[in-house]
């Protein structure tokens, strides 16, 4: 079908609903905007799929959740035995629609007698991948677009681990999806039916219970917590998302007692009115949290984004202006401190192993190093994380300790199996206290690491290019820096160059090509001589292209100045290949 038989298919069909049917009408006379929602179906991936809410097949509505739902339940029928009876969990966040969706994936999925568990008021992700473990359900939904814009929402799927669903299984639940020939005629079961039916059981404060209990043996020392909680004075926002709740009991379970709340962002709004963004990686996020830290002098601010799975940190530096954090240096923040308080208890086994991202700074890897600790490098994303700490269970192979990826996601016990900002941010908490007892701020503590481990510094860049056009424009860019490598940027010669879409390793002296063992995946990263290098990858969720850019150097001002003179030339070679 054209994309102009597909919204004639719409229209014509008679049950549909009605306020779909209204912004449908409205959107006929504009046919750009038309032909980008329903020129393709919404694509499931290894996350689920996500996209902007509204009608058409490209979007996010109760047609295409239903379709997405209707395949997921072949997928839970073909295994057989007692899969129906354990069931499925669903969670949902604060966005618009999400309440509404999370109900369609429990209604499309009951009518195949599958067992359904639904939180009754929204939840963070976090805690649906605890669910699905603690309640032994054979997978688990959550509806959610994480730190996307206010316009999109999302149907993420989670395994029976508690993980993100591997790219194995994705493909095998987007084949049951695209055998679904019209989303409109998916049948469903209505509430009443299923509550009657006994499948539907609603969920809530007991799992948040068992959760927070599970969420206290993260700990690592509460001597130290006893000597400062109480003095350390914590702002957090969840930025109108769903952190609040867990987060502030988490806090308060450890011994931190001096936390203030951002009254204007505690409560959900779909519309995540006060930001720009919802998202802890933009520094405009902390701007009412960094305005109640100068009212209170606080050391710690802690940012979560709406499913809070990922979180941000702001912290005075030494000119007593608070400083955000990137992602990195809180993850060697928090990685120092648990390997250096687990290896005086003595409980640092031989085999530890940290698991982190391609795209992640190599620092992590450093302070492994020095506690005699492995490093894992996976493919952007926490579902490989959590695929390899499952990987572990299984082997025996290594012991995990923490994983994390530099957009924001730490992961520091594994009854969760996803990024969990929850014990992020009460162990970030005590983090800020190891350091207070010795008189620093985490800033200080973070200067410390870089005179030992070397000064790292990396950034990111985004481009946003949206619709059919878009991603014709972000093939071109990888296509163009594949097909002609560059060998010099910034007066620095290029080493190495990993092609992970053909899982090789070319060394751009010698020609010599070695095999990476990983996953496919369509991401571009170049070495360079001067211990740097870049990465360029596309969005999983969003319509972007992605650049990563890190820096080594013996101090902290030439590490700022090679980072700014590599992101550049680079950048400047992706306008010159965008104008071509």
């Amino acid at each position: 079908m054209t994309w102009r038989d597909k919204v004639d298919n719409w229209m014509s069909y008679e049950a549909l609903n009605q306020e779909l049917r209204e912004r449908l009408i409205e959107a006929l006379c504009d046919n750009r905007s038309l032909e980008d929602s329903f020129y393709k179906n919404l694509e499931f991936g290894t996350g689920g799929m996500r996209g902007e809410i509204g009608p058409g097949t490209n979007r996010m509505n109760i047609y295409t959740v239903r379709k997405a739902a209707e395949g997921l339940s072949y997928y839970i029928l073909e295994h057989g035995g007692d899969v129906q009876e354990r069931g499925i969990v669903i969670a949902y966040d604060c966005r618009h629609k999400s309440q509404e969706f999370a109900l369609e994936v429990a209604k499309t999925v009951g009518k195949h007698n599958i067992k359904v568990y639904l939180f009754n008021e929204l939840r963070p992700t976090p805690e649906l991948s605890f669910a699905v473990r603690h309640l032994n359900a054979f997978v688990g939904v959550v509806i959610t677009a994480s730190h996307n814009p206010a316009q999109y929402n999302g149907f993420k799927v989670y395994g029976e681990d508690g993980g993100q669903i591997p790219p194995l299984v994705a493909n095998k639940i987007t084949h049951y999806i695209k055998s679904i020939e019209n989303e409109l005629t998916v049948k469903i079961i209505n509430e009443k039916e299923l509550e009657d039916s006994g499948l539907l059981t609603y969920i809530g404060k007991e799992i948040d219970y068992a959760y927070i209990e599970k969420l206290k043996t993260i700990q690592l020392n509460r001597e130290l917590i006893n000597k400062v909680g109480s003095d350390l004075k914590i702002v957090f926002t969840p930025l109108h998302g769903t952190g609040n709740k867990l987060i502030y009991e988490g806090l308060q379970a450890f011994g931190f007692k001096n936390v203030t709340l951002v009254k204007e962002q505690t409560l959900p709004d779909p519309n995540f009115s006060t930001v720009k963004s919802p998202n802890p990686e933009e520094h405009d996020a902390f701007k009412m949290a960094i305005q109640y830290g100068r009212n209170i002098d606080a050391d710690l601010l802690i940012a979560t984004d709406p499913d809070a799975d990922r979180l941000g940190v702001a912290v005075k530096d030494l000119n007593d202006q608070y400083v955000i954090l990137n992602g990195n240096q809180l993850g060697a923040l928090m990685l120092h401190y648990l390997l250096t308080q687990k290896k005086e208890q003595g409980i640092l086994s031989a085999d530890s192993a940290i698991i982190k991202t391609i795209v992640t700074s190599e620092m992590g890897k450093d302070i492994a190093n020095d506690f005699g600790v492995t490093t894992i490098d996976t493919l952007t994303g926490f579902k490989f994380i959590g695929e390899k700490i499952k990987e572990f269970k299984e082997t025996k192979e290594y012991e995990f300790q923490f994983g994390y990826e530099e957009s924001y996601g730490y992961l520091i016990n594994d009854f969760v199996r996803d990024k969990d900002a929850v014990q992020s941010a009460v162990f970030i908490a005590e983090v800020a206290a190891y350091y207070k007892v010795q008189g620093k701020t985490l800033y200080e503590g973070l200067l410390g690491l870089f005179n030992k481990y070397g000064f790292y510094k990396e950034s990111l860049q985004s481009l946003t290019l949206k619709g059919k056009e878009g991603t014709k424009q972000i093939s071109h860019i990888l296509t163009s820096f594949r097909n002609t490598l560059p060998e010099e940027i910034a007066s620095t010669k290029v080493t190495y160059v990993e092609d992970y879409k053909f899982n090789k390793r070319i060394n751009l002296q010698t020609g010599e090509e070695t095999k990476i063992n990983l996953p496919k995946s369509n991401v571009l990263k170049f070495y360079l001589a001067n211990n740097s290098w870049f990465a360029i990858r596309p969005s999983g969720t969003e319509p972007k292209i992605k650049f990563y850019f890190a820096i080594k150097n013996s101090s902290l001002k030439g590490s700022e100045e090679l980072l700014s003179r590599l992101q550049y030339h680079v950048m400047k070679m992706v306008k010159e290949i965008i104008s071509s």
